[in-house]
């Protein structure tokens, strides 16, 4: 009997953790990141956006993200994990309000900014929540949880973009229940993530040196990483639309197609470590980049195929999640005790490649067109993906 009563303290704390960062994830890197890009069509035609305008609103978002990631860093160690979430989520609710009332490109670009930050805000914290409230043997799966929000919430998402597309429903109602699901994420973050300042002796230890010759891969290719997915959320459906569509769909049904691919499929990321355990991690990488630039390849040469453009999105989202993951343990082996600093430093890359891709490839597709631009856009991850399998690069 003691032991029944001894595992009950654990096992709450885990679950309410665990639920809460599922919702914080769900919303936060579903509609709140990835929103957007999914709903251009949409917005292209109540709002008259140029294809230049869509990455601007676009990088604006992921700036958003950027400008967030400090802010979480500074809000943990000042107050706690929670502190950051709550605002997280209720940026988040605010961001979709905006968007529900925009009357112009200017609200609209107001309300994806605003709710970008929300990504920045509601990751980083809960690995270092995990420490505090799991039972180090619970760690992975709890932060498993936490990852497989983002696949259900962009899922969801593609879903309700199907039903505006086929007329069920209207967009701005859809991003109305964007804004209250959000607000359902604060509170759950307000009873399941700790509060208050942790008191781990690892964070009043000297700070290691972020940028040395073994972590320059991992901030380059985070960069690259930042920068194609942001291009691929931004203008991939676009892409498809432009071209008329999947044959037997309207022609706006063609982003949520792509989103629901890149949901279902991200869901391959939740084998990551064991991949990685029987590849290495090199191997790993080569193989995550090639992915990327096929999809990227595959919209560029055959936006109106349906096994084109699901193999595209199934591939990226797949790579999404997976290198998500590679990016959270890499981030540990390289920073031992301090993994959420270079964690950090890693999103930043990201983030600063998010907001730099939409605003050069915008131009480049008014340019060259299309398929060229698509395939030009390609090339910097296929070249990750020839160095680390030409140069045994090992992390």
């Amino acid at each position: 009997m003691p032991n029944r009563r001894q595992r009950v303290p654990s096992a709450a704390p885990t679950f309410r953790l665990a639920t809460a960062g599922f919702f914080a994830t769900a919303i936060a890197f579903g509609p709140a990141r990835m929103g957007f890009g999914l709903f251009v069509p949409a917005f292209r035609e109540d709002f008259a956006l140029s294809t230049t305008e869509v990455g601007v609103i676009a990088s604006g978002g992921f700036l958003a993200f950027l400008l967030a990631l400090p802010l979480a860093t500074f809000l943990c160690a000042r107050w706690g994990e929670r502190l950051p979430v709550v605002i997280g989520a209720l940026l988040a609710a605010c961001g979709f309000a905006l968007v529900v009332h925009a009357e112009g490109a200017i609200g609209l670009a107001s309300g994806i900014s605003l709710a970008g930050m929300s990504a920045g805000l509601c990751w980083t914290p809960f690995n270092d929540a995990a420490e505090r409230v799991v039972p180090p043997h619970a760690h992975a799966g709890a932060l498993s949880a936490v990852s497989t929000g983002t696949t259900v919430g962009v899922t969801l998402a593609a879903v309700l973009a199907l039903g505006v597309t086929f007329g069920a429903l209207d967009w701005r109602t859809v991003w109305l229940a964007f804004a209250f699901g959000a607000l359902w994420s604060a509170f759950l973050a307000l009873i399941g993530v700790p509060g208050g300042r942790a008191n781990a002796t690892a964070s009043t230890g000297p700070l290691p040196k972020l940028v040395r010759r073994e972590t320059m891969p991992l901030f380059v290719i985070t960069f690259i990483y930042g920068a194609t997915n942001a291009i691929y959320l931004s203008f991939a459906a676009d892409r498809v639309v432009l071209a008329g569509g999947l044959p037997g769909l309207p022609e706006r049904a063609a982003s949520a197609v792509i989103f629901l691919g890149y949901g279902l499929f991200g869901a391959l990321g939740l084998a990551t470590g064991r991949i990685e355990s029987r590849l290495g991690l090199s191997p790993l990488i080569a193989a995550i980049f090639t992915a990327f630039a096929m999809s990227l390849a595959l919209i560029a040469g055959l936006p109106a195929s349906w096994p084109g453009v699901v193999a595209s999105a199934g591939l990226h989202g797949a790579a999404v999640m997976t290198f998500s993951a590679v990016v959270s343990f890499w981030s540990l082996r390289l920073f031992p005790r301090r993994s959420s600093l270079g964690f950090t430093a890693a999103l930043v890359a990201t983030a600063s490649g998010s907001v730099l891709g939409p605003l050069l490839a915008g131009p480049l597709l008014e340019a060259v067109g299309a398929t060229a631009a698509f395939l030009l856009l390609a090339a910097p991850s296929l070249a990750v993906a020839i160095a680390f399998t030409t140069k045994g690069q090992r992390a």
